[in-house]
Parts: structure tokens; sequence; C-alpha cells
């Protein structure tokens, strides 16, 4: 009797949450290209972002890849999305604190910056990924108004996704979707090297 009670009480519950499933489903009536933004200081947003990218060229889309920040190391991402047809445009410097130019560091990111820029107004895309962008506005190496009227004026149907830390409040405020990755434990702090195929 009381498992009867029990599974009665579960089969209401799980209904119940049906409904209001359901009528969520039912009031999301607009079609249209998001902006998602993937921040904070834990480990994962670009991590986020490639398997959007993948799931999205697994249904037929076309997708470009701005890699701002990433250097010449072998790039997983890239050995694996290229020869299915994504478009990358990569920043090749490396870290900032690596290059220790400004103005190379510049000079590169504005290179991207002009490539990412003619993907957002090309309806031939239908997700343009802007990985590590905000570190570009915090450091000034891209206009923040330009950036933002680049994304505000694309395409109805194009997703974007933009990456990174420290992510600019008008950026935050455009977005559609904002998930904010938070750090609990990472290997590298008990000194575990950072691996390939996990990390890159």
């Amino acid at each position: 009797m009381e498992a009867r009670s029990n599974t009665e009480r579960h089969r209401q519950r799980q209904q119940k949450l049906k409904e209001q499933v359901d009528t969520r489903v039912a009031a999301a009536t607009e079609k249209k290209g998001i902006l998602i933004v993937f921040t904070g200081n834990g480990k994962g947003k670009s991590t986020a972002a490639f398997g959007t990218a993948t799931r999205a060229v697994g249904h037929g889309k076309t997708v470009g890849i701005a890699q701002f920040i990433k250097g010449q190391w072998d790039n997983g991402e890239y050995n694996t999305l290229q020869p299915l047809g994504v478009e990358f445009h990569i920043m090749g410097t490396g870290f900032t604190w690596e290059t220790q130019n400004r103005e190379s560091d510049i000079h590169a990111a504005q290179s991207v910056w002009q490539e990412s820029k003619r993907m957002l107004a090309d309806a031939h895309y239908d997700l343009v990924v802007l990985d590590e962008l905000t570190y570009m506005l915090a450091y000034h190496y891209l206009d923040t108004e330009e950036v933002i009227a680049a994304i505000a004026n694309r395409p109805a149907h194009q997703t974007v996704i933009v990456t990174g830390r420290g992510c600019h409040s008008q950026l935050l405020d455009l977005a559609d979707t904002v998930s904010e990755v938070r750090p609990v434990k990472h290997a590298f702090d008990s000194g575990i090297q950072a691996q390939a195929g996990i990390d890159w």
C-alpha cells in the first residue's frame, strides 16, 4: 500500500512538472539567433562554446570562429572542426604576459576583429564564436562600442557566443543567455600540468 502511495505521489509530482514545462515551451514562440555569454573565473567557458559549435556543425549549420588570445600551440578544437568546414581566425600571439608587446597584440586583435566583423555581417553564418573576446575589451585592444554595434546589428537568425572572464556590462545587458562558470577546484592549483585533449 505504501509503495503504491509513493508511486502515485511521484506520478503526480512529475505530471505537475510536465505541465509547467509544457506551458513554458508553448510560451516560447519567438525564433531568432541569440547572444550567449560564457563568463566567470572557472574553467570550461571555451569548452562550452566549442561544444555548441560542434553541435551546430552536426546539424549542418555554418560556423565561424575567432580565437583571441590563443597562441600557435596545437589546438584540438581546430583539428576537429576545421576539416568539417568551420572557418577559423586565430590571433596567434598567445597570452599578453608572454608577448609583453601591447602594440603587436593590438594589431593582431584588430586583424582578427576585422574577420569577426565580416562574419557578423554575413547571413551565411548561423553561428559565430568570439572566443576570449572579453579580454580584448578589458585591455582596450578593441573599441567596445564598435563590438557591441556589430553584434547587435548581425543578421536576425545568427547566434553569437562570447567567452572570457570579466565580461563587459554592455555585452551582459545585450545577451540573451549568460552562464557564469565558478571555480571550485582546479588541477593546476595542485601542480598538475595542463594536458593535450583535456585543456586544449
